[in-house]
């Protein structure tokens, strides 16, 4: 996890495989990673808005035995310059370095911050100052938009074939599916300037 002063409350939080950068699973290796089409334009744009961009990722193989927990500090590194590249810098990386558990057992890589559990959000919201209720998560399977969502923001699904299962249940419905990262980005921008908006009775009248 690595942290740096923030601008505001309001953040996207942001899945890393299949979201930001090309899944290839359980990969640690700075040379594989590289961002998808659509993300650099697309975290300048929520950069300059203002945003805290804070990435949230299940990293199972560290509990898996098949990377140390410290080779995610290469990413980070990797995945800052990519950032930098494009003129944004990361509020923080979270990490859920915990294995799956088995289907109907209480096994010993149960916890709460494995997606779609929401604990990584809560963490960072803690430690960045961060305003839940006006942040959102972008991801590209159910399972990141009911960790977005069970934490109390809004969630858009990039829908790059990574989810396959479709299993709809409580917080599993997306604010918005979308076929590339610079369109929730663009979702994103244009529902927060027409919440931000003054209604019409809000608006001064001039005499």
């Amino acid at each position: 996890m690595a942290l740096t002063s923030g601008r505001g409350d309001r953040a996207v939080f942001l899945d890393k495989d299949g979201t930001l950068i090309r899944d290839v699973p359980f990969n640690v290796d700075p040379e594989l990673i590289s961002l998808l089409p659509g993300v650099a334009t697309g975290v300048r744009a929520l950069f300059d808005a203002g945003y805290r961009l804070i990435v949230v990722s299940n990293q199972p193989g560290v509990a898996l035995g098949l990377f140390p927990a410290d080779a995610l500090a290469g990413v980070e590194t990797r995945l800052s310059e990519l950032f930098a590249d494009a003129g944004v810098s990361i509020d923080g990386y979270f990490w859920c370095t915990h294995g799956p558990r088995a289907p109907g057992s209480a096994g010993a890589y149960a916890c709460t911050c494995r997606k779609p559990n929401p604990g990584l959000l809560h963490t960072a919201a803690t430690l960045c100052g961060l305003d839940l209720g006006s942040s959102w998560m972008i991801g590209d399977i159910l399972d990141d938009v009911e960790a977005g969502h069970r934490a109390g923001c809004r969630a858009v699904l990039v829908d790059r074939g990574g989810e396959t299962q479709w299993v709809r249940g409580p917080h599993r419905e997306p604010d918005a599916i979308v076929p590339r990262f610079d369109k929730a980005v663009r979702f994103i921008l244009d529902r927060d300037a027409g919440a931000r908006a003054p209604r019409a009775t809000d608006r001064a009248v001039s005499p």
